[in-house]
């Protein structure tokens, strides 16, 4: 039996579309609190909230509440939060079999994202079972000399959104998401360039859905050309993704969907872990807000991207459920 765990609402939509085939149990590591009242589960970990040292609080408490349950021998995380480590820790110290969904992402650089980039690195030297979402994540596993089977499966993300995919058209929007902890020092500045975009292209609806962090948030005031809305449940933000003309964003969950759906996306980052849409030329970098206005003009004149998209097909959880 496999011990399936999750925290946040992106672990979720991923290890969602592999519930119906597998035997399995669920454990919910207690961050995003807004899935108790969506999702049944078999044990749950309570975080503390309001509190220093946040991400050391939540590796201990996964530690120090594991399920002492004989029945599964194999643990499963998804991504690269502080739980899904702590979890493949957990496990790993009980001798399970750990797997690990969407492996082998990588940037190389320790601070960007952080945590994120070293707790999937250390994830992956206690990996079993590596279900990889595109052959360069198989081949980063490789050169760094990692243990256990690799498996290229695709994104299981895309399983979901399949049948939005005919419905997707350019329309007059554009979705803006910027929430990521390395741009919370500047964030007001990525809030007055997006406004700034806005300001010069009056014809196109800007809409971000505001992330709930207060570093996020209190740049909210910023925005007067632009759409603020509520966070989206994930049903919405895909409709929202299929109207829209492109998309301004720094997270990475939207780089896979946005580009399954036929969308360029500006990343507002450094550098990014999902760089096979840099090569298909879904994914548009921009470095620093400085970038961009300029970034926008030269995407917004050819937005239109027919490529094959480089994180799956939709199909992931088939090939998955063979391999389990």
């Amino acid at each position: 039996m496999i011990l399936i765990c999750f925290g946040t609402r992106p672990e979720w939509l991923k290890i969602k579309p592999l519930l119906n085939n597998l035997y399995y149990k669920l454990l919910f590591t207690g961050q995003h609190v807004d899935l108790l009242d969506e999702i049944d589960f078999d044990y749950s970990i309570e975080q503390e909230e309001g509190i220093t040292h946040r991400l050391d609080a939540i590796v201990s408490k996964c530690l120090l509440n594991f399920p002492r349950d004989s029945e599964c021998d194999s643990v499963l995380v998804q991504g690269d939060t502080a739980s899904a480590f702590a979890c493949a820790l957990g496990g790993f110290h009980r001798k399970m079999r750990v797997i690990h969904l969407e492996a082998g992402l990588r940037t190389h650089n320790l601070n960007h994202p952080y945590p994120e980039e070293g707790y999937r690195q250390m994830i992956s030297r206690i990996t079993n079972i590596h279900l990889c979402p595109t052959e360069l994540s198989k081949e980063n596993l490789i050169r760094e000399g990692c243990e256990g089977d690799m498996h290229v499966v695709g994104n299981t993300v895309l399983d979901n959104i399949k049948s939005f995919k005919d419905n997707s058209y350019y329309g007059d929007k554009v979705l803006v998401t910027l929430h990521r902890r390395e741009n919370h020092y500047q964030m007001g500045k990525w809030f007055r360039a997006v406004e700034e975009v806005a300001e010069a292209h009056p014809h196109l609806e800007f809409i971000l859905p505001i992330h709930p962090n207060p570093e996020v948030i209190k740049h909210k005031k910023l925005l007067k050309k632009v759409t603020v809305v509520s966070p989206l449940d994930h049903r919405d933000l895909i409709k929202l993704l299929c109207e829209c003309l492109l998309v301004i964003t720094d997270s990475g969950g939207i780089q896979e969907e946005a580009s399954f759906l036929n969308k360029k996306s500006i990343v507002c980052r450094e550098v990014t872990e999902r760089s096979e849409g840099i090569g298909s030329g879904h994914l548009i970098m921009c470095a620093s807000p400085n970038e961009l206005l300029n970034c926008f003009e030269s995407v917004a004149k050819n937005p239109i991207i027919d490529s094959k998209c480089p994180f799956g097909d939709g199909n992931s959880v088939d090939k998955i459920l063979e391999i389990l």
